[in-house]
């Protein structure tokens, strides 16, 4: 199957509330005052939030007048372009190798799963590929991401629970500098973004990362819970505070009705959307392409 077939299927839900919506908005008749109200209550209902709604309704607005579109109808090829034109607004994510990333977030989004599912990603990208455990905190979290580092056949640094995560962070540096390792993966402690002194760690292991590998890039992930809804963007902007973000990667998006999030989450945060995750499998993890979250909403 491929990813956007996955990415389709997986957006089951999303659709029946907010796809589905949308399709009786744009069913027939003239563009109005009805027409406008009618799309925002869809779109805030659907978790897209108030901000980027009003910037919705904004640039679909202009793009109705300039294009001169009288009809709901042709005016949906309209919302599909200033959807897409949003999700494109962040610069999209380039990694230069060797790239150390930091991957973040709160307990419980599918952290580790997912480290394993992008270690496998770069892996198939034909890079070589190393996992640092820096979850000293978590019981047994360094036997899982172990797993995760068979299955995907990658190798993992890890010290004994209860360790300093910096030290370890440490130690997987000298070993991929030592074996021009192209990307380091960094687990860390799943933490609420209110515990200051968790925040205090992940600030020490940012700082330990550019010290130690300068000549590498440095990008830090946040996982994201899609089910959360709207709650996600004040996790992410105290992650944002304390280390800086540089992408998003969204799990659960097959479990949950708020995908329209994702147009609220870049539109706030001006972060992009790199990876996306529809599914439990190692492979069931790829690039977000704004094209294509976007045509499965409306196919």
């Amino acid at each position: 199957m491929s990813f956007f077939s996955k990415l389709k299927a997986g957006l089951k839900k999303t659709k029946a509330a907010l796809g589905a919506k949308l399709a009786s908005v744009f069913g027939g008749g003239e563009i109005n005052d009805d027409f406008y109200e009618e799309l925002e209550y869809v779109l805030i209902s659907s978790d897209v939030g108030t901000t980027a709604s009003a910037k919705i309704l904004s640039e679909l607005k202009t793009q109705i007048k300039k294009g001169k579109i009288r009809s709901r109808d042709e005016a949906k090829s309209a919302l599909k372009q200033v959807l897409i034109g949003i999700l494109h607004e962040p610069q999209k994510l380039e990694f230069v190798y060797p790239v150390v990333i930091t991957v973040v977030g709160v307990n419980g989004v599918g952290k580790t799963t997912t480290i394993g599912k992008l270690a496998r990603y770069f892996s198939d990208q034909k890079k070589s590929v190393t996992l640092v455990a820096g979850d000293t905190f978590r019981a047994a979290a360094a036997e899982q991401l172990s797993e995760w580092a068979r299955r995907g056949n990658v190798k993992i640094i890890k010290h004994a629970e209860g360790a300093d995560a910096g030290a370890v962070v440490y130690d997987g540096i000298a070993s991929a500098k030592a074996k021009n390792t192209d990307v380091l993966i960094v687990d860390t402690a799943g933490r609420l973004h209110t515990k200051v002194n968790l925040m205090e760690e992940l600030k020490k292991i940012n700082r330990i990362t550019k010290r130690e590998w300068a000549g590498a890039g440095v990008k830090n992930l946040i996982v994201l819970d899609a089910t959360i809804g709207q709650n996600s963007i004040a996790q992410v902007n105290a992650f944002k505070d304390a280390i800086g973000i540089d992408g998003i990667i969204l799990t659960k998006l097959d479990g949950t009705s708020k995908g329209g999030v994702v147009f609220g989450i870049v539109e706030e945060l001006k972060v992009p959307v790199c990876f996306v995750g529809v599914g439990e499998g190692i492979d069931d993890l790829d690039e977000f392409v704004p094209e294509d979250f976007v045509d499965a909403l409306f196919n």
